[in-house]
């Protein structure tokens, strides 16, 4: 927690009127700190600093992200099965970038892993 004080002193107070110094002084006690600390919203700089990028999303966030690349995932099977066989396989689509993931793919969605157009159209028959 020493090493983000500044982010955590200024989000102490932009978000709840606070100063640090009132713990220092004895006017603040450890566990009020401790409970407007964990309370901390999610854009706060503190949790940023302390998280890093990955604080910025939340669960909603990184589930619609999943779903959006299953869908395209989907589309991109779907699309590959039904085309004529003279024209070219379509592209595999790329997964949405979650922050702090930098250039992770999702487990599952790394398009080396993906099944080839060949082996599709003998899935489907």
């Amino acid at each position: 927690m020493e090493e983000h004080a500044e982010a955590l002193e200024a989000d102490l107070l932009r978000h709840y009127g606070v100063d640090l110094l009132g713990w220092y002084r004895g006017e603040l006690s450890s566990r009020r700190l401790a409970v407007l600390v964990r309370h901390l919203p999610r854009d706060s700089a503190f949790r940023l600093a302390h998280e890093g990028e990955g604080a910025q999303w939340s669960l909603t966030d990184h589930l619609l992200a999943a779903v959006v690349d299953h869908l395209a995932i989907a589309n991109w099977m779907f699309a590959s099965v039904n085309r004529d066989e003279d024209e070219p396989a379509p592209e595999a689509p790329q997964p949405v970038p979650r922050p702090g993931a930098g250039d992770a793919v999702p487990d599952g969605m790394a398009a080396a892993d993906a099944p080839g157009a060949a082996e599709l159209a003998r899935f489907f028959g």
